[in-house]
C-alpha cells in the first residue's frame, strides 16, 4: 500500500522540521513546504536523502498546488517571533489570512483533514489567568504585535468557518511558548535570547522589570500533542503548553546556573503590548487527548543548551 502523504507549511522552520521528523517516524510521505523567510534548509537537510520526503520551495500566500492524493495539511507557515513579525509585518498578515484561504481550499479538493498552528498570542495580554480556551483573549488590533495576533485569530475564524459551512475536517492547537533544538540564535524570543547572550558571555536583557510570566514547553512534549489532537475527533481549539509558571527574572538566573557563567542582568523597557502572564490551561488536552507535557524545563534545556552550544561555536569560527 502507498503511504499516506502529508503537507506541512512551514517544515523547514523549527516547529514544522520536527513535525516532519514525527511524521517520517510514523510512516507518513511527507511532503514539505516553506518560502525559506525564517526557515531554513539545515533543519531539514537530513532528510532530502529519504525516498517518502519532499520540499517545495513556495510561499502559501500566492499559491499552493500539490499534486496527488493528501491525508493531512499541517498549517505551521508564519513568522513566529516578534523579532520577524515587527519586520515582516505584511507577510505576517497574509500568510494567516490568505496563506490559510489558500491551504483551506486544497484540504477540500483533496478530502483532506486540516490543522493549524494557532498561538497563545490569540490572548494577547490575558484578563484571565491562566488561559483557557473559552477566554476570548484582550488583544490591541493595531498596535506592533497585532499583525500576529489578529493574523492567528482571522486564521482560526476561516477555518472553524470551513468547518461549519462545508464539512472540512479541521483541528485547531494553540501553542504556548516552546523550545528546543533548531531555535535560531536570532530568534528574538526570550529563550534564545537569554541562551545565546550567556553563551557569548554577555550579559541578559530583561525587558520590563522581570515579573511577567511565561510557560515553557519542550518541543517533543508540543509534537505529541499536536499529533494526538489531528488525530482526534476534537475540532475545537486546544491549548498544547507547559502550565510549569516562571517569571523572566528567575528564568534569566536558571540559565546562568544551566550554563555555569556569571553574567548580570540587565534591564530595559517592555515593548508596547508584551503579556505580563502566559500559562495554560491544559484541562482540555488532559480530557479529550490524554496529553499533558513528560519533559521539566531541566530535562528539555539539556539538548536545547547542547544546540545552541554548537551553533555558537559555528559562528565564532565562521
Amino acid at each position: 500500500m502507498p503511504k499516506k502523504r502529508v503537507l506541512v507549511t512551514g517544515g523547514a522552520g523549527f516547529l514544522g522540521s520536527h513535525l516532519c521528523d514525527r511524521f517520517l517516524a510514523e510512516g507518513y510521505h511527507v511532503i514539505a513546504m516553506d518560502n525559506l523567510i525564517t526557515g531554513s534548509m539545515e533543519n531539514i537537510e537530513h532528510l532530502m536523502a529519504r525516498p517518502d520526503f519532499e520540499y517545495y520551495h513556495c510561499d502559501v500566500s500566492k499559491y499552493v498546488h500539490v499534486p496527488g492524493e493528501l491525508k493531512y495539511i499541517l498549517h505551521f507557515a508564519s513568522p513566529a517571533s516578534p523579532i520577524d513579525y515587527l519586520k515582516m509585518p505584511i507577510q505576517t498578515l497574509k500568510v494567516g489570512s490568505l496563506g490559510t484561504h489558500n491551504l483551506l481550499g486544497l484540504a477540500k479538493a483533496k478530502g483532506a483533514r486540516m490543522l493549524i498552528a494557532s498561538t497563545s498570542e490569540v490572548y494577547g495580554d490575558p484578563l484571565v489567568h491562566p488561559q483557557t480556551e473559552t477566554y476570548w483573549g484582550n488583544v490591541n488590533p493595531v498596535g506592533p504585535r497585532g499583525v500576529y495576533d489578529e493574523a492567528k485569530r482571522f486564521q482560526e475564524a476561516m477555518t472553524m468557518a470551513y468547518h461549519t459551512f462545508h464539512g472540512l475536517e479541521t483541528r485547531i492547537v494553540r501553542i504556548f511558548n516552546t523550545y528546543g533544538p533548531r531555535m535560531r540564535l536570532d530568534d528574538g524570543r526570550v529563550l534564545p535570547a537569554f541562551v545565546s547572550q550567556a553563551l557569548r558571555g554577555e550579559d541578559l536583557t530583561i525587558f520590563g522589570d522581570g515579573s511577567q510570566t511565561r510557560s515553557f514547553c519542550y518541543v517533543d512534549d508540543l509534537v505529541e500533542g499536536i499529533y494526538r489532537l489531528l488525530l482526534s475527533d476534537y475540532a475545537h481549539p486546544v491549548n498544547i503548553g507547559n502550565p510549569a509558571e516562571i517569571t523572566i527574572r528567575e528564568f534569566a538566573e536558571e540559565i546562568i546556573r544551566l550554563t555555569g557563567t556569571e553574567q548580570k542582568v540587565t534591564y530595559k523597557p517592555l515593548p508596547q503590548d508584551d503579556p505580563k502572564q502566559r500559562q495554560p490551561d491544559i484541562s482540555v488536552a488532559r480530557e479529550v487527548l490524554g496529553w499533558e507535557p513528560k519533559y521539566s524545563r531541566a530535562e528539555g534545556l539539556k539538548p536545547t543548551l547542547e544546540y545552541f552550544k554548537k551553533k555558537v561555536l559555528q559562528k565564532q569560527e565562521a
